[in-house]
């Protein structure tokens, strides 16, 4: 029985990249008020693409349950430069069942990742795809390249977070690293072998390895709105992200037992060392409270973790759906759809 994969039948040379293509996954949640922009800037890129790489695009925009207009704007946007494919979730699944989504449903050969708030500049993909297509990187991913404009706690849980996660890891996940990235044919092939219904895509084309090359970016303001991952949404996706892909909370629960251990075992001989020495008994009342206080506390802590873990198992035994297409149109790119059959063919 064979446990691998073999992807090596999909070649990254700038020949089966041109003839295959990009799709531009966008997953987009209420969005409605800069959709239009950001479609005219993905249509420039378009352009740019198929005349410095004769690369052709596609953009698959994946509306996540959106409760605005964001879905009947994106049915009206125009396929002048490139196609357009518009995939709407049955509600809101999430950002990591989004990219699925529009991971599942490109049709062209490699796979870009991209925002739908602006602030992953276009104009950034170029050298992405010129790292992919001259340079043979199967996986181009960005991060931010500082992060001055944010507070101190934050920059601290962040730190924290990438340090808890890759603690023993044989494969690391980059610090700052986004979703805004790049993935050759044979790194998408590779990604959507993975099995698990819980998904943290950011592990996930690390875990792959092949080829991978970091290019640090300063994100755009957002070009309208406020962001939707607060504290709390933040800190689910780094429960999840932990959960998926390390098992250092539970090394540490059991590292605070042993240290909770010995530091009860020495407590216990420094009372043997006083009676033995002085003869008087210590008061037995506050010193039990305070330990059986300590030990319930790291008790619960460690059966909530253990419960994270088992959640996950749960999860994945289910086996349910990862999402629900509600509705899916395409609209073919004019200048292809003018092209003869075989040029069709060829491009795809």
């Amino acid at each position: 029985m064979i446990l691998g994969s073999d992807v090596s039948n999909l070649s990254t040379t700038a020949a089966t990249a041109v003839a295959r293509g990009l799709s531009i996954v966008v997953p987009v949640y209420n969005e409605a008020a800069g959709l239009p922009v950001l479609h005219q800037r993905l249509g420039a890129l378009a352009t740019r693409l198929r005349q410095r790489f004769g690369l052709a695009c596609e953009v698959v925009y994946v509306d996540d349950g959106s409760e605005d207009t964001t879905l009947a704007i994106a049915r009206g946007l125009a396929a002048d430069v490139l196609d357009v494919q518009v995939v709407s979730l049955s509600r809101n699944f999430g950002k990591e069942a989004a990219l699925m989504a529009g991971l599942d449903h490109a049709r062209r050969g490699a796979v870009m990742f991209m925002d739908g708030d602006g602030q992953h500049p276009p104009d950034l993909v170029e050298k992405l795809v010129d790292h992919w297509i001259n340079g043979g990187y199967d996986v181009v991913y960005t991060a931010k390249a500082n992060r001055d404009n944010e507070t101190f706690l934050r920059r601290l849980a962040v730190r924290g977070f990438y340090a808890l996660i890759n603690w023993g890891a044989r494969q690391k996940i980059p610090e700052d690293a986004g979703d805004f990235r790049l993935l050759s044919p044979r790194a998408v092939a590779a990604l959507k072998q993975l099995p698990e219904r819980n998904r943290f895509f950011k592990g996930l084309a690390s875990w792959i390895g092949f080829r991978q090359i970091r290019v640090d970016y300063e994100p755009a303001p957002r070009t309208h709105g406020v962001t939707t991952f607060n504290v709390m949404r933040l800190l689910g996706l780094s429960i999840e992200g932990l959960t998926s892909f390390s098992v250092a909370p539970l090394r540490f629960a059991s590292l605070l037992g042993v240290l909770l251990a010995s530091v009860a075992f020495l407590f216990g001989l420094s009372i043997v060392w006083e009676v033995w020495t002085t003869g008087k008994q210590v008061p037995g009342y506050p010193s039990l409270v305070v330990g059986l206080m300590t030990i319930g506390g790291v008790q619960l802590i460690m059966i909530g973790i253990v419960g994270e873990y088992i959640g996950k198992i749960l999860s994945e035994l289910k086996a349910r759906p990862i999402y629900f297409v509600a509705e899916h149109s395409e609209k073919r790119c004019e200048a292809e759809a003018a092209a003869s059959p075989g040029e069709r063919t060829a491009a795809e």
